[in-house]
């Protein structure tokens, strides 16, 4: 795509913005800092890839996932406001799913250990790893507060932190794992994602495009549930203290 069709892409940002002014929905400053951050952003970001790529060095590999990671960790963090050291949690989860995903990936030989390809394959898993890690807060949260009477009561009744989180952690768990699960059942379907549309696009064979969204898609799917799991199981005991008395999220 030429560089006069990349500028003319912002046409369809300045639609949206008309649209939203006509209809008063006041989001038109918020898109223009949106796109503003977005072109600098990627701009910069594939600057510093292309350098990357060249240099090959592990180190500033390292340094990219790790940037990656904080800024994931951060982003959903703040849905988790008001849970004690949540960074740390969230942080420590997306980690060691991320690695332990990309270790199989090399493990098994799906993927070779070079920067155009551990770097992007790395930044998808840890990108749906933080939408399932801000659903799951987002869900806890909410069920910690409206089920509290039930909690209490199952507390009340001699059961452990643990046997009267039962039900919250489940449908927490079952609240990140659905996108990843509908997202199963229409691929291909409803939408060609993005790394086999960008393969396609670059020339490759659509059956070979197919094969590496079908790593990027079963990856998914592992990396959401170990997500929930891991995080849930994290989360749930701050509601507690280690009397197992039930003290909830401020």
């Amino acid at each position: 795509m030429s560089t006069l069709a990349t500028i003319m892409t912002v046409g369809f940002v300045f639609i949206a913005m008309l649209l939203s002014l006509r209809l008063k929905l006041k989001l038109e400053r918020d898109m223009l800092i949106g796109t503003i951050r977005a072109i600098i952003q990627l701009v910069a970001i594939g600057y510093v890839l292309e350098f990357v790529f060249s240099s090959r060095h592990p180190l500033f590999i390292a340094c990219i996932l790790l940037i990656m990671l904080l800024v994931a960790a951060q982003n959903s963090a703040k849905r988790g406001d008001g849970i004690p050291y949540i960074f740390v949690r969230v942080f420590f989860t997306i980690m060691v799913v991320a690695a332990g995903t990309l270790a199989m990936m090399l493990a098994f030989g799906m993927l070779q250990w070079k920067p155009q390809s551990v770097i992007p394959i790395s930044g998808m898993v840890i990108g749906n790893c933080m939408i399932v890690s801000s659903l799951l807060l987002n869900q806890m949260k909410e069920k910690a507060a409206s089920m509290r009477e039930e909690i209490l009561v199952a507390l009340s009744l001699g059961a452990t932190s643990r046997q009267a989180s039962e039900r919250l952690i489940r449908e927490s768990i079952r609240a990140g794992m659905i996108p990843i699960v509908d997202a199963l059942k229409t691929v291909g379907l409803v939408q060609l994602p993005g790394m086999m549309t960008g393969l396609i696009i670059a020339g490759t064979s659509p059956i070979e495009a197919v094969r590496y969204q079908l790593l990027i898609m079963f990856s998914y799917t592992a990396a959401s549930a170990m997500t929930s799991i891991i995080l849930g199981f994290l989360v749930y005991p701050t509601l507690f203290t280690r009397a197992h008395q039930y003290i909830g999220w401020k």
